[in-house]
C-alpha cells in the first residue's frame, strides 16, 4: 500500500506552485518588451529607425546617447524632415504667382502649304496657276518674353498661407524632436528596469538555493520533514523561472532600443545608465503651463495652421476680385536670321471675374470648413496641453512617494526574511514562513523597479508635455 502521507505531500506541493505562480501574476506588471510607445502621433514611425553599420565590439550607450543616435537615424524624425522640404516646395509653387517669369522660345521655320488643303484649290483653276502649292517661305523670330503679376489679392494671400504651412511644418519637426525623446527614453528606461530585474531574480535565486540546501540539511539529519525542503523546491524553481524570463524579456527589449536609435541589427551594447533616481526640484501648474503653452512645438504648429486656414479663406475669397499683369517681350523677327530686325511688344491685362459658375463660393465654402477645423484642432489640443502637465506632475509626484516606500518595504521584507531563517534554523517555525517571506522580498524588489521605473518615465512625460526636448533630459537626467 501507499503511505496515506505520500499523496498529501504531493498534494500539499501542488498547492504551493499554484501559491506561488498567483503571487508573481500579482505583481504589478510593467510594459512587455516591444510594445507601442505610450505619447508618439505615429508609433509605427517613431518606435522604427533607419540603421547604421555595425561597429565592431560593444559600444556603450548611456541615455543621452542614446538620444542623439536617435534624433539622427529615427524614422519618424527623418520622414518628419522631409515633410519640411515638401511644404518649403509648395511656398514657392505659390510665390512663383507672384515673381517676373522670363522666358526664350527662338524659332527658325521653312514652310510650303498646299493651297487644296486649304481648302483654295478653285484659285488654282480660276488664276491658272502652274502649281498647288505656294512656298517655300520661312519664317524667324528670337525675343524674349517677360511676364509680371501686378496685383493678384488671390495669390498673395496664398503665398502667405503657403508660408504659414512652411511655419507649421517646421514646428512639427520640433515636435519630432520631443517624440524621440520620448521614445527612446521609454524604450531606454524599460530596458535598464528589465536588466534590473535580472539582478534581482539572480540574487533571489541565490537565496532561493541556499533555502534549499538548508531544507534538504535539515531533511537528511531528521530535524525537518521532506514537506520542507518540497516547498523551498518550488521556491526555487519558481526563482529560477522567473529569471529565464527577466533575461529574455532584457534580450528582447534591447532590441527595440536598437530599432528606435538606429542601431545596425546584431550590433553588440551595453548600457550605462542604471536606473537613475533624482529627485525632482518642485514645479508649480502655472509654471509648467506657461513654459508649455510657450514651448510646445505641437500647439505652435496648430496656431501657424490656423493663421494659414485664415489666410487660405482670404485667398478663396479673393477669387471675387480683379487681378492686374503686365507682359512684354522684346528681340529679332524676320524671314530669315540674316535679315530680322527688332520686335517689341508691351500689354497689360486686368482681368475681371463675372460669373465664375460658383467655383469661387465653392473654394470660400470649403476655405470655412478648413478653418474652424484648424480652430477646433487648437482649442482640443490646448485642453490636451494642459491635460499632459497635469498628468505628468500627478503622476511624478505619485511615483516619488511610491519609490520611497517601496525602498523601505524591501529594507523591511529583507529583515522579514532573515528573522525567518533564523526561526526555520532554530526548528522554531516550518518553511512557509521562509517561503512567504523570501515570496514578500521578491515582491519588495519588483514594486521598487517598477516605481523607479514609473518616476523616469513620469519625467520623460512631463518633458514631453512641457516641449523642452534635449534640454530637459540635460535637466532631469543629469548623469548615471
Amino acid at each position: 500500500m501507499v503511505p496515506l502521507q505520500t499523496p498529501v505531500r504531493l498534494l500539499f506541493a501542488g498547492l504551493l506552485i499554484w501559491r506561488a505562480a498567483a503571487s508573481f501574476a500579482q505583481t504589478e506588471p510593467m510594459p512587455s518588451p516591444g510594445q507601442a510607445i505610450p505619447g508618439t502621433s505615429a508609433p509605427s514611425s517613431f518606435a522604427s529607425s533607419v540603421p547604421t553599420k555595425i561597429i565592431p565590439g560593444v559600444l556603450p550607450l548611456s541615455l543621452q546617447d542614446a538620444v542623439q543616435r536617435g534624433l539622427q537615424q529615427n524614422l519618424g524624425l527623418l520622414l518628419s524632415r522631409a515633410d519640411v522640404r515638401v511644404a518649403r516646395g509648395e511656398r514657392w509653387e505659390q510665390l512663383s504667382a507672384l515673381l517676373p517669369h522670363v522666358t526664350a522660345a527662338p524659332y527658325i521655320a521653312e514652310t510650303k502649304v498646299n493651297i487644296d488643303q486649304l481648302g483654295f484649290g478653285g484659285f488654282v483653276s480660276a488664276f491658272h496657276l502652274p502649281s498647288a502649292s505656294i512656298g517655300p517661305f520661312s519664317y524667324f523670330d528670337a525675343r524674349a518674353a517677360l511676364s509680371q503679376t501686378v496685383f493678384d489679392w488671390h495669390s498673395i494671400n496664398a503665398t502667405s498661407a503657403a508660408s504659414q504651412s512652411l511655419k507649421s511644418a517646421d514646428y512639427t519637426f520640433q515636435d519630432a524632436h520631443d517624440l524621440v525623446v520620448l521614445a527612446v527614453g521609454y524604450t531606454y528606461l524599460q530596458a535598464i528596469a528589465d536588466e534590473a530585474r535580472i539582478e534581482t531574480n539572480a540574487a533571489q535565486v541565490k537565496t532561493a538555493q541556499a533555502l534549499y540546501d538548508q531544507a534538504s540539511d535539515q531533511v537528511n539529519a531528521g530535524t525537518a520533514a521532506d514537506i520542507d525542503a518540497l516547498r523551498t523546491k518550488v521556491e526555487l524553481q519558481t526563482r529560477q523561472q522567473q529569471l529565464i524570463q527577466s533575461k529574455n524579456n532584457y534580450a528582447i527589449q534591447k532590441l527595440t532600443v536598437a530599432r528606435v536609435i538606429g542601431l545596425a541589427p546584431g550590433q553588440e551594447f551595453e548600457l550605462t545608465d542604471k536606473s537613475p533616481y533624482q529627485p525632482f526640484e518642485g514645479l508649480t501648474v502655472e509654471e509648467a503651463l506657461k513654459r508649455a503653452y510657450e514651448s510646445r512645438s505641437d500647439y505652435r504648429a496648430a496656431e501657424a495652421d490656423v493663421r494659414a486656414a485664415e489666410l487660405s479663406r482670404k485667398a478663396a475669397f479673393a477669387g471675387y476680385f480683379p487681378s492686374l499683369s503686365f507682359g512684354a517681350d522684346y528681340g529679332l523677327g524676320g524671314a530669315h536670321p540674316s535679315d530680322a530686325t527688332t520686335v517689341a511688344d508691351v500689354r497689360g491685362t486686368l482681368s475681371i471675374p463675372i460669373f465664375t459658375g460658383g467655383s469661387v463660393h465653392g473654394d470660400v465654402l470649403q476655405a470655412d470648413a478648413r478653418l474652424e477645423q484648424s480652430r477646433e484642432r487648437l482649442e482640443s489640443l490646448r485642453a490636451q496641453v494642459e491635460s499632459d502637465v497635469r498628468t505628468a506632475l500627478l503622476n511624478l509626484q505619485s511615483s516619488a512617494e511610491q519609490v520611497e516606500v517601496a525602498r523601505s518595504n524591501i529594507d523591511l521584507a529583507d529583515q522579514t526574511l532573515a528573522q525567518s531563517g533564523d526561526r526555520f534554523t532554530a526548528g522554531v517555525t516550518d518553511s512557509v514562513e521562509v517561503v512567504q517571506s523570501q515570496e514578500a522580498v521578491a515582491s519588495a524588489h519588483e514594486q521598487y523597479i517598477s516605481s523607479l521605473y514609473n518616476y523616469n518615465l513620469s519625467k520623460i512625460s512631463l518633458i514631453r508635455a512641457l516641449g523642452i526636448a534635449e534640454q530637459g533630459l540635460k535637466e532631469y537626467f543629469r548623469g548615471k
